[in-house]
């Protein structure tokens, strides 16, 4: 069974508060147990400033008192006035988060993205006291480059400190190559784990983008539309070729291909209703045959 790990991005933002519960609910009523959040989640949406994802799920946690059976995987970097990884900025970011979520651990911490204008010693420092001290299990890195990773790596094991031990790419069907070419060799080389993000390239990849069909509304709308050249209608067609054989929903498809990439741990797709999520979790025991792989491998390669 692939596991599939649940975007919290849209909570507080186009999910309320009992919708997110809602979906949390249906989640792990399905046997789901990591989900993935940001400190910088939801500040875009009109009226929030962030920590909004995070504070409905510890609000939902304290409510189902199941935090011990599930991995929290939140994020450093990317909230305006908690930009970038300095020492300072992570530890006090780090404990904000942990009042958020209302727990006293977060299982997997990462850097949001890279920040060049930071020593990567300092970074490590600061991620390796929480981890010490009990606050942080394991520590990983998003939007790094494969550069800028292995640098990180080899730093950690010259001073001795803790090592990320997860990446989190854009990486999916329509995007591919840069994550292929240099992060997935080094993802495997160094045994990390790969919880890729945009798992159904912003929506595109649930069928829902259509030729000669109008756009659905929603944030992501322009960014998923994009894709609708001849290589994305390629793509489309074979999802809904193979989704129809296995009488299973469009997405599931897409996120059944990413999880049987090399190095991918589990891939990484949020939902605002319970329907939606219902479309996601068959991807958790469909099995696609080697020709079905290797047809969408094929219609979306560059």
């Amino acid at each position: 069974m692939a596991d599939l790990v649940l975007g919290a991005n849209v909570f507080g933002w186009t999910a309320d508060r009992e919708t997110s519960f809602a979906v949390l609910d249906a989640f792990v009523d399905a046997g789901g147990t990591m989900i993935d959040t940001a400190d910088s989640y939801t500040w875009r949406a009109p009226g929030n400033s962030g920590g909004e994802s995070e504070t409905i799920l510890g609000e939902w946690m304290r409510a189902r008192g199941n935090r011990d059976s599930l991995s929290i995987a939140t994020k450093v970097g990317s909230l305006p006035g908690r930009e970038g990884l300095g020492a300072e900025n992570v530890t006090a970011a780090a404990r904000e988060s942990l009042r958020r979520l209302g727990t006293d651990r977060i299982d997997l911490y990462y850097a949001h993205r890279d920040d060049p204008g930071t020593a990567q010693e300092e970074t490590l420092d600061a991620f390796d006291a929480l981890v010490r001290e009990g606050a942080v299990r394991e520590i990983g890195a998003s939007n790094f480059s494969p550069e800028r990773l292995r640098s990180a790596l080899e730093i950690s094991a010259r001073d001795g400190l803790t090592a990320f031990t997860a990446v989190q790419p854009h990486y999916n069907l329509m995007e591919r190559d840069a994550v292929e070419a240099a992060l997935v060799p080094l993802a495997e080389s160094e045994q990390l784990a790969m919880y890729p993000y945009f798992g159904l390239a912003k929506g595109f990849l649930t069928g829902k983008y259509r030729p000669d069909s109008p756009l659905p509304g929603g944030p992501r709308a322009e960014g998923a539309a994009a894709y609708l050249d001849s290589r994305g209608r390629a793509v489309l067609a074979g999802l809904d070729e193979i989704a129809a054989g296995h009488g299973v929903p469009v997405p599931a498809v897409a996120l059944a291909w990413l999880a049987s990439r090399p190095a991918v741990t589990a891939p990484i797709a949020s939902a605002r209703t319970p329907e939606q999520l219902a479309q996601l979790l068959p991807m958790r025991t469909l099995e696609l045959t080697d020709d079905e792989l290797r047809l969408l491998s094929y219609l979306s390669a560059r």
